[in-house]
């Protein structure tokens, strides 16, 4: 089992990294090396979280093993007879190798390839790759040279912290500049950059346990009626500006570069990114017979075509991700709506307003079944079981906490990290030490990764499921992972007294602190901010249980969701009647498909051998006259689609009936004598076969 341990978890974070990255990403759509990129920084943090226990309880089989080395017995002991047996148990340690034992050699070249590699990805490839990927060049030189101009302040600022580093080393008579002493200033440097954004992160993710316990199904159907009622303000708002750059700008640029002016390819790459029914209109009212230089109009130059181009991206896919968050929010509004209405139901039978159009799997209608499964699990089970995972989650945040506050102190040992540790230590049972380990560094990385998921920086950095993420946030979201979870790492080793710094013991340390260095060639950041500052995580604590960062933001004008405030009932009520509409025109449409299915169940074979029969008796040119016709008015009636059932939704207080365009028209070429149309009306005559024969 030597080193199989760490090839199977390599394995398995890689896939787990590829399936949340498929989740956000979107691979088909989006450009390789922004999916590759993220792709490796997700991977490698990941990677380090499930990698770390290893080493804890490698270091912890290594040091038994120095001291086991070292020590010797007593002379002149004369131990025989039944104190025989105890002679190896006295004077040797226990050491046994543990099941996830890693070569010696393995870990300090494993953690040096993974920590360079993603300090490298965040510091300097994934910026570049930003802003490489927000550009609007038409070429690949063009988007490289504005890269590297929004880059240079980015550099120039790391650049001047590290220079000041470097300054109060030189200066100080005491320390002398050497190579290891240079590296281990700038690792000191990006973890605390890191440590600062880490308990912040940390303090806010702390709140979890109260997700889950106000998860009751009336609190989260409110909750949801708020998020409607933003999310449509956002959706209209991103209509309108696409729109706007599409309606005007673009179609301005469209029709005043022709088709043999040089920058016509820069229109035509701009148009290729508009959505089709855009790309449609513009082709319409394209003149290509018309020179450019047949009139003196004063044309867009190139600078202002990229920025119309690096607008049109950012419009384009914020409409398309508010769209089908849109529709994502349907779907879980008309859920917990039928929750609702289920817990009171005396069958215990889970009853859909709305069947999923995708069917499920034999597997899960076996175990998951309406009669019994889904209703108990859904109305009865689920949130007790919240709340006890909220009272477990409660457990865990107060031992982060207190450690947090204590874990400095050494005699005694008061952090409870430290404590379960240095226990397991004692009887060397790895196993336990392992289990321990993870479940420690799993619930800081769920509390800051979560953090990460969920936090908006305005239209800028969002992560947004359903493959809606655009490539800008991907590459953000890498950038923080590789910042955090180094100091991260370094965190709960101090948490657990496995850092010497931390522990002020001569022990072997692990393979992961001797990559970092020793942090005493700054003393007031080994001995001052390492250990202080975590200690703030109390006062975000607090100020998330008390929830002032939203009322602040609310007292900002960035609506919250609160309780007790009347602009949070007013957005609730908003959104309820946003879903209640919603509902409705999904009713009528699904009543109307029932109809149609079954009037085609019910007449659609008498219909098709009257047909068959009249077109034998048909004259050929009849035949093929009539079907021009009939095709001519099947696509004028579908130019008229969408207008006909914009027009009939405004009826909302009118009953459910069918009135469908594809099927309601007025086009005269689209009628036959004597045939019912499917939306409900009978013609008396034919208008379309009148003029046959002529």
């Amino acid at each position: 089992m030597s080193g199989a341990a760490l090839g199977l978890e390599i394995v398995f974070v890689f896939f787990l990294a590829l399936f949340l990255l498929h989740r956000y990403g979107d691979f088909k759509k989006q450009h390789r090396l922004v999916i590759v990129g993220t792709l490796l920084a997700w991977y490698l943090c990941f990677l380090i979280v499930f990698i770390l226990p290893l080493d804890v309880s490698t270091t912890i089989y290594n040091r038994c093993k120095h001291a086991a080395a070292n020590s010797s017995p007593p002379e002149n002991s004369n131990i025989t007879g039944s104190y025989a047996t105890a002679i190896p148990r006295y004077f040797q340690h226990p050491c046994f190798k543990p099941w996830s034992y890693i070569p010696d050699g393995i870990m300090p070249v494993f953690w040096r390839v993974v920590y360079w590699t993603s300090q490298f990805l965040t510091w300097i490839l994934l910026p570049f790759m930003q802003s490489y990927a927000r550009s609007g060049g038409f070429s690949i030189t063009g988007k490289i040279k504005t890269a590297l101009i929004e880059n240079a302040i980015y550099y120039g600022t790391y650049l001047l912290i590290f220079g000041a580093f470097l300054i109060y080393v030189a200066v100080n008579p005491r320390l002398h500049l050497e190579w290891n002493q240079l590296q281990t200033i700038g690792i000191a440097a990006a973890n605390t950059w890191g440590l600062f954004l880490l308990v912040l992160l940390l303090g806010y993710g702390l709140e979890i346990p109260r997700s889950y316990w106000d998860g009751k199904k009336g609190y989260l159907l409110m909750k949801t009626y708020f998020k409607a009622a933003k999310l449509m303000t956002e959706k209209a708002d991103a209509e309108e500006n696409l729109e706007r750059h599409h309606g005007d700008e673009v179609r301005k640029v469209n029709e005043s570069i022709k088709y043999n002016h040089p920058l016509r390819k820069c229109v035509d790459t701009i148009l290729k990114k508009c959505p089709t029914e855009y790309q449609e209109k513009m082709g319409r009212n394209m003149d290509d017979y018309e020179d450019f230089d047949e009139k003196h109009n004063t044309y867009p130059s190139e600078k202002s075509l990229v920025k119309l181009h690096k607008q049109v991206i950012y419009s384009v896919q914020r409409h398309r991700r508010t769209q089908v968050q849109w529709q994502i929010l349907l779907e879980q509004a008309f859920y917990l709506e039928d929750v609702a209405k289920n817990e009171a139901s005396a069958t215990r039978q889970f009853v859909h307003t709305f069947q999923s159009p995708e069917p499920e799997n034999r597997f899960i209608q076996y175990f998951y079944n309406p009669t019994v499964a889904e209703w108990y699990w859904e109305c009865l089970l689920r949130p007790w079981f919240y709340r006890i995972l909220a009272v477990v989650l409660s457990v865990f945040s107060v031992i982060v906490v207190w450690s947090e506050c204590t874990f400095f102190s050494t005699r005694p040992v008061l952090s409870l990290f430290a404590v379960f540790i240095q226990m397991a230590e004692k009887t060397y049972n790895y196993i336990y030490i392992e289990m321990a380990c993870f479940l420690s560094i799993f619930f800081l990385s769920i509390c800051v990764y979560s953090t990460v998921f969920r936090i908006r920086v305005f239209n800028y950095y969002y992560l947004a499921s359903h493959h809606q993420t655009d490539a800008y946030s991907l590459l953000f979201s890498g950038m923080l992972f590789c910042r955090l979870t180094p100091p991260l790492c370094l965190n709960f080793l101090g948490l657990t007294h496995m850092d010497s710094s931390i522990s002020h013991q001569n022990t072997q340390p692990t393979a992961y602190t001797s990559i970092m260095g020793s942090m005493k060639v700054l003393s007031f950041i080994a001995d001052g901010f390492y250990i202080y500052y975590p200690m703030l995580v109390v006062i975000l604590c607090i100020a998330t249980y008390f929830s002032l960062g939203t009322r602040c933001l609310n007292l900002l004008g960035f609506q919250q969701f609160m309780g007790d405030n009347d602009m949070t009932s007013d957005l609730v009520d908003e959104g309820k009647e946003l879903i209640r509409r919603e509902k409705r025109k999904r009713q009528r449409q699904e009543e109307g498909e029932n109809r149609r299915r079954e009037w085609k169940e019910r007449y659609g074979h008498n219909r098709e051998d009257s047909t068959r029969n009249r077109n034998v008796h048909t004259d050929p040119k009849e035949s093929n006259f009539s079907d021009i016709s009939t095709n001519r008015s099947s696509k004028y009636t579908r130019a008229n689609n969408r207008t006909e059932r914009d027009r009939i939704e405004l009826l909302q207080d009118a009953e459910p009936l069918d009135f469908n365009a594809e099927t309601f028209t007025d086009d005269p070429l689209e009628s036959e004598s004597g045939r019912y149309q499917p939306g409900g009306r009978y013609l008396s005559m034919s208008r379309s076969r009148i003029f046959d024969d002529v």
